[in-house]
């Protein structure tokens, strides 16, 4: 038997072309270890004689005699013992050397594989053969319950593996920590214990059934299928290619990728855990950073929904080891998404300390994606923590990822439109690319096959931050050019507004004007003058003009009485305005911007400390700030000396009147021929807002009683207007 044997293993192949070869060599060594406890099985066997074996429900006196015989033990000098030991170190040799064989050609052996990355030993490998052999092979079943002298015990126990893997006794004493709950088969929950049903009352630990995890059965058998407990909670990203195409400040990830090749090398001895928290507001590439940093480790990426996590039915602490376990099977780096949710809970503290644990024990590479900043507090003792705060992409990432969206679009022919629209909106690339999808699903809905830039313009202001709204109001701009009544300075003025907009990107980057301003790089206008004359139309001309939104501020919302509240809407005003890509427009500015007073009471000092708190935020923010007010001289002068623009809009005079009654009437309105509209501006020095009033009230004096708009209801109107206002009305009938 034992020449056959080596001429078999002298003739067979020198690698395994697959993990079940192994795995069937493994079951070869099992039976021939089975052979072995058979041995020693029977020679003990022979010492107990049938009539000294009890079977009643009582044990007797000789059955007690036999069980404290010291010679019952198996003689390891037997020839069959021997030659059965011979047989096994033989094959545990060939199988060494075909495994290592196959190593060097790159082929996974799953059982090579789980050993590598739970640290197991080769007898713990061996016990988990044992565990998996029933589920294999049926014949087990029977093997088993044969060793164990009892039918009901097919599965094998903590007892039957000492037996089969130790000579002796006390080899059996030394095993028994490979069967502890801080052994890597149990900490890693790779093997469960079963107590015997056949025993309600109670056995001893070595009398209890090993089982192995159905996970960790299916990954040896090739099957490395997601844990059917996380399939809700997780995805797989494949990584990038390339670091190229991560969109992605140069300095961050030159700087993450020197960290993590450093971490990660043969020469750094550190054995911590790398934790990379990673913070910056929705769609700025923090995800994409970390499959580009996937890419250059080889492994994948498996992104966790915290926010999904958190309602999930199990134990917050037993789903973060699930987690990190999927991770070292699937040899793939953890993302935690959306932390802000996490640190929002009411026991914040005692889950990122659970996390922390969890991945100090079993994490290698993590991610933890958040908008704010990390906390700095000591939630992870024994990991490796760097914190990258990731900001919004400047003018030439924004145009690389806006040329990615039109070659999706089909629409690369048009190159200037990345270029405009990169310098127009201070959108994410995650916000750009929801612009692609918005366009997209519009084409879809309306049949639409050509897409102009405005469409590119109106979908991407649906990406910005539309909180403003909680202390503004959205304007939509109807206004053109041709609708404003203006003298040709000021609608020069108004242009000059517009130019600079446009060509911020231009002097402040390219000209590299930003290196000679700290501040004062947004652009602030004032326009001043009576009611009515033009001062929010002409706010709306501009926001056409540039396709920004407007958000006129509700004063009422913004001033408080409360101490130190004002600042804080004021705050969120401008915070919020610095991503909506939004002009802020403050009407009756002077209640806001007033003169400093001197201060004779607490209520003048803290009013003195808002307006201060005013010119600061002014002179941060770089975006458009559009100031109205029918009273200069109440304006602080510290704000008109740093408003780049004050346009003056003047009382009407008659020739422009003459126009403004003319721009009111709509086209398809019906007028009567007996409208003079030369006599109305001569004879009514009113302002274009009043006009707008009296049209609106004769239009409906109109359709109320004529159906044509005419003389009668313009003078109509017009009585009405001086009245409210409070101005003589004279008629020139």
């Amino acid at each position: 038997m034992k020449d056959r044997l080596i001429r078999d293993i002298n003739t067979s192949v020198t690698v395994y072309s697959n993990s079940y070869e192994l795995l069937s060599d493994e079951l070869k060594k099992l039976d021939i270890l089975i052979r072995r406890r058979k041995t020693a099985f029977r020679m003990e066997m022979q010492s107990r004689h049938e009539s000294e074996i009890s079977e009643n429900l009582y044990i007797s006196h000789e059955e007690v005699d036999w069980l404290l015989n010291d010679n019952k033990a198996a003689d390891f000098n037997h020839p069959e013992w021997l030659r059965v030991s011979e047989e096994l170190e033989l094959l545990q040799r060939d199988i060494n050397k075909k495994v290592a064989a196959t190593l060097e050609t790159g082929l996974l052996l799953t059982p090579v594989k789980l050993a590598q990355i739970f640290n197991l030993s080769l007898f713990e490998m061996q016990v988990l053969i044992i565990c998996i052999a029933p589920e294999l092979n049926h014949k087990y079943d029977k093997l088993f319950a044969y060793l164990q002298d009892d039918i009901t015990r097919k599965k094998p126990s903590i007892d039957l593996a000492l037996q089969l893997l130790c000579k002796d006794e006390s080899e059996r004493w030394a095993a028994r920590v490979f069967f502890t709950e801080n052994s890597p088969l149990f900490r890693n929950g790779i093997l469960q214990v079963i107590h015997d049903p056949q025993s309600p009352s109670g056995s001893s630990d070595l009398a209890m059934f090993l089982k192995i995890e159905s996970r960790f059965l299916n990954f040896l058998l090739g099957n490395n299928a997601v844990d059917v407990q996380l399939s809700r909670l997780v995805r797989f990203c494949q990584p990038k290619t390339s670091m190229e195409t991560v969109l992605v400040g140069e300095e961050i990830k030159k700087k993450l990728l020197i960290l993590t090749k450093h971490h990660f090398s043969e020469k750094n001895q550190e054995t911590k855990s790398l934790i990379l928290y990673l913070s910056g507001p929705y769609g700025v590439g923090k995800r994409e950073l970390a499959l580009g940093i996937a890419g250059t480790l080889h492994c994948s990426l498996m992104v966790v929904d915290v926010e999904l996590l958190l309602t999930h039915g199990l134990e917050f602490e037993k789903l973060c080891s699930l987690i990190f376990r999927e991770g070292l099977l699937q040899q793939a780096a953890i993302y935690f998404h959306n932390m802000d949710v996490l640190q929002k809970e009411e026991k914040a503290n005692n889950l990122m300390k659970k996390l922390g644990n969890t991945i100090d024990d079993y994490g290698w590479l993590t991610f933890l994606d958040a908008e704010n900043p990390y906390a700095g507090k000591a939630f992870f003792n024994y990991s490796e923590l760097h914190s990258v705060e990731l900001p919004v992409s400047d003018v030439a990432l924004r145009e690389k990822a806006w040329k990615r969206v039109l070659e999706e679009l089909q629409l690369a022919q048009h190159g200037r439109w990345a270029e405009l629209l990169a310098r127009q909106f201070l959108l994410t690339k995650g916000q750009i690319n929801d612009v692609a999808q918005c366009i997209t699903n519009n084409r879809k809905a309306s049949e639409q096959k050509e897409i102009k830039l405005e469409d590119m313009y109106a979908a991407s202001r649906l990406q910005s931050n539309q909180k403003l709204s909680e202390l503004s109001r959205k304007i939509v701009p109807h206004y053109n050019w041709k609708d404003i009544i203006l003298s040709k300075e000021n609608k020069e003025q108004l242009k000059e507004i517009c130019s600079q907009v446009k060509n911020h990107y231009r002097v402040f980057t390219e000209w590299g004007f930003d290196r000679k301003f700290s501040y004062g790089k947004g652009l602030s206008v004032l326009f001043t003058g009576p009611p009515g004359t033009g001062k929010t139309m002409a706010a709306e001309v501009i926001a056409k003009e540039l396709s920004h939104d407007m958000y006129k501020i509700d004063l009422s919302g913004v001033v408080s009485k409360y101490i130190g509240e004002t600042e804080k809407n004021l705050s969120k005003i401008f915070k919020e305005a610095e991503t909506s890509n939004a002009i802020l427009f403050f009407d009756e500015a002077d209640a806001l911007f007033g003169k400093r007073t001197q201060v004779s009471d607490a209520h003048d000092r803290y009013a003195n400390i808002e307006t201060s708190y005013l010119l600061q935020r002014m002179e941060e923010y770089e975006g458009m700030v559009i100031l109205a007010t029918n009273l200069q001289e109440n304006m602080d002068e510290a704000f008109t000396r740093r408003i780049r623009f004050i346009v003056d809009f003047p009382f009407p005079d008659a020739e422009n009147r003459l126009q403004i009654w003319k721009k009111h009437i709509p086209g398809e309105t019906p007028v009567n021929d007996n409208i003079n509209f030369e006599i109305l501006s001569r004879q009514f020095e009113v302002s274009g807002g009043n006009i707008k009033n009296i049209v609106l009230n004769a239009a409906f004096l109109a359709a109320e009683n004529g159906g044509m708009i005419g003389m009668g209801h313009i003078m109509h109107g017009t009585k009405r207007e001086y009245e409210k206002i409070g101005k003589l009305w004279c008629d020139i009938s």
